[in-house]
C-alpha cells in the first residue's frame, strides 16, 4: 500500500485537498485497515469533482489499486466491477463479451464508483442517469466491516445507496444491469437555430438515443449531436440534410471551440460500437489537465421553454468567461439524491474559462434565476450554493439523513460539505 503526506489535486486543479495522509491500498484487507484507524476517510475517484465534496482533513483514499475484479454474471445479464475502474475499461470489457451500458457519460474517464456517487448521467428520454443501472454496491463501512446493499435485497433503502455521496463508506464494488451490445452512428447537425429547439424541443431530442444540443447561449444557433442506434427502423440514417433548419457538419467537430476533433469519439454516421459513440470523447486520448471550471444545473422537463428564456437572457453576460454550454435530456430515476430522481429532466452544463473570481458570480446568478423553476444542481459542479441549499431542493434528503446516521453514526465517512449538508434543520 501507497501511503503519503502529499497534496493531492482534483483533475481541473482547482481544489488543493486537505488530507493529513493519501492511501492507495492494494487489497481489500490493506483498505479495512485504514477505515478502521481513521477518524475520518474520504475516496477520491478520478478527481472529476470541481468543488469539496471529496475533501478532508483526515484520511484520503483512492480504490484504483485494489485487485480488479470483472464478474459477468449473464444469466441476470449483470457485471460486477471494481468500483474504481474507469468506464471506458468497463465498456470495453464488457462490449468484447458481446454486453453493452445501457448509458455513458460525455467522458469514459470517469471512475465508476466516483460517477453514480455524484448523480452523473448521459442523455436520452428514455435514459436515466448512471446511477439507475447499479443493483448492488459493496463497501467497507467504519470500523472496516464489509457490507452490501442491493436492489433486491433493500427495497426501502436503496434509494439512498447508490448517489450517496461517498457517506456510507468505501466502495470497492458495484454490480450494474446490462443490455446486449449495439451500434450507433453519431452526426453532427449545425447551425440549429435556438428557437427552432424550444419549439420542436420534443422532436428534437427524441430523434436518436442520445440527443446533445451545444450553445454558447451569446448566439441565436446550437449545434445538435445526434447518436442513433443502427439498428433502429431507420437504421441510424442522418434525419435530413436540413433537419431542423440546420445543416450537417462537413467535418469532424469538437465542443469547445479551438479544440482538436481527433479527440472526439467517430462522427459523420460511421457505425461503431455503442462504447466508442455514446461518449463525446474518446477512451485513447488522456484529457487535457482541466484547463476549465464545470457546472451543471438540472430542471424538471416541464420547465425547458422557460428555462431557455431566462438562459438566453444571460447571453452576453456569460459570453465572456463560458466556452460551450450543452442541453441534454434525462429520465427519471428513483434515486433520493439524483438531480433527475422522480423527474424527467432537462440538465444544462455549462464549460467555463478556469478563472474562479470571475466565473462563480456569474454561475451564482444564473442559478439564482433558475431555482424558482425547481432546478437542482450537480453535486460533483462548482456552485454559488451551500450544500445545505443543495439539498433543500431533495424531498427525500431527512430519509437520506437516517440513513447516514444508521451506517455511519460517527461520522467516519463526513466531511465538512457533509456536515453543512445533513445538519438538522
Amino acid at each position: 500500500m501507497t501511503s503519503t503526506g502529499a497534496v493531492a489535486r482534483n483533475w481541473a486543479g482547482n481544489v488543493t485537498f486537505g488530507a493529513a495522509r493519501l492511501h492507495r491500498p492494494e487489497t481489500v484487507d490493506e483498505l479495512r485497515r485504514v477505515v478502521a484507524a481513521g477518524r475520518r476517510v474520504r475516496v477520491l475517484g478520478s478527481g472529476h469533482s470541481f468543488n469539496l465534496i471529496a475533501d478532508t482533513d483526515g484520511d484520503l483514499v483512492r480504490v484504483d489499486a485494489l485487485p480488479r475484479v470483472f464478474e459477468l454474471d449473464e444469466a441476470a445479464s449483470t457485471v460486477t466491477v471494481s468500483a474504481g475502474m474507469l468506464y471506458g475499461e468497463v465498456a470495453a470489457a464488457l462490449h468484447a463479451r458481446g454486453r453493452a451500458l445501457g448509458n455513458m457519460a460525455s467522458l469514459p474517464h470517469i471512475s465508476v464508483y466516483g460517477s453514480v456517487a455524484t448523480g452523473t448521467h448521459g442523455s436520452g428520454d428514455r435514459q436515466p442517469g448512471l446511477a439507475d443501472a447499479v443493483t448492488a454496491v459493496r463497501l467497507i463501512g467504519p470500523g472496516g466491516e464489509p457490507v452490501e446493499l442491493s436492489r433486491e435485497r433493500d427495497p426501502e433503502r436503496f434509494g439512498g445507496a447508490v448517489v450517496n455521496l461517498g457517506a456510507l463508506g468505501v466502495v470497492t464494488e458495484v454490480t450494474l444491469r446490462t443490455e446486449p451490445a449495439f451500434e450507433v452512428a453519431q452526426w453532427v447537425q449545425e447551425d440549429v437555430p435556438l428557437d427552432t429547439v424550444v419549439e420542436h424541443f420534443d422532436e428534437v431530442f427524441g430523434v436518436a438515443r442520445s440527443v446533445s444540443v451545444f450553445t454558447d447561449w451569446a448566439g441565436t444557433t446550437g449545434t445538435a449531436v445526434l447518436k442513433m442506434r443502427t439498428d433502429a427502423p431507420d437504421g441510424g440514417a442522418h434525419p435530413g440534410a436540413d433537419w431542423m433548419g440546420g445543416r450537417p457538419a462537413d467535418k469532424p467537430w469538437h465542443p469547445v471551440p479551438g479544440m482538436p476533433a481527433e479527440h472526439c469519439t467517430v462522427q459523420n454516421g460511421v457505425p461503431g460500437p455503442w462504447h466508442e459513440r455514446l461518449p463525446h470523447f474518446r477512451a485513447e486520448f488522456t484529457p487535457s489537465r482541466g484547463d476549465e471550471l464545470q457546472s451543471e444545473i438540472f430542471v424538471p422537463r416541464s420547465e425547458v421553454v422557460e428555462a431557455i428564456a431566462r438562459l438566453r437572457e444571460l447571453g452576453e453576460r456569460m459570453a465572456p468567461v463560458l466556452l460551450i454550454s450543452e442541453i441534454r435530456t434525462v429520465a427519471a430515476d428513483a434515486q433520493w439524491l439524483s438531480p433527475t430522481g422522480g423527474r424527467d429532466s432537462v440538465a444544462f452544463h455549462f464549460t467555463w474559462r478556469k478563472d474562479p473570481d470571475a466565473v462563480v458570480p456569474v454561475i451564482a446568478e444564473m442559478e439564482q434565476r433558475l431555482l424558482p423553476l425547481d432546478a437542482r444542481v450537480h453535486w460533483g459542479k462548482v456552485s454559488g450554493l451551500t450544500p445545505a441549499a443543495i439539498g433543500a431542493r431533495y424531498e427525500r434528503l431527512p430519509d437520506f439523513r437516517r440513513l447516514v446516521a444508521d451506517h455511519d453514526p460517527d461520522g467516519v465517512f463526513r466531511n465538512t460539505y457533509l456536515d453543512d449538508l445533513l445538519v438538522e434543520d
